[in-house]
């Protein structure tokens, strides 16, 4: 069919964590599978911010968006990865 977008809510363990770092390591993380198109932070409440991943994967290949998730989960500083979206380019 064609390209799919994934786009996931990632939570940091802390309100102090590098946000910066956090995403250099999250791009590192993707699955060579699939492609990093943005990451963006997103105020959250009480200065926690949550950072907004978008992938590009192909939907052909018997890839998962869940394979993603869980390579993003294991990132340390990570505290939980939620697939907020997936859906076709």
């Amino acid at each position: 069919m064609g390209d799919a977008a994934v786009r996931m809510k990632v939570m940091p363990e802390s309100a102090d964590l590098d946000l910066k770092a956090l995403a250099e390591e999250i791009k590192k993380a993707v699955p060579s599978f699939a492609r990093l198109h943005a990451i963006q932070e997103m105020p959250i409440a009480f200065g926690l911010k949550a950072l907004i991943v978008v992938t590009i994967m192909n939907d052909k290949g018997g890839r998962s968006p869940d394979e993603i998730e869980e390579a993003v989960r294991k990132v340390p500083g990570v505290e939980s990865v939620e697939v907020e979206e997936v859906g076709l380019l």
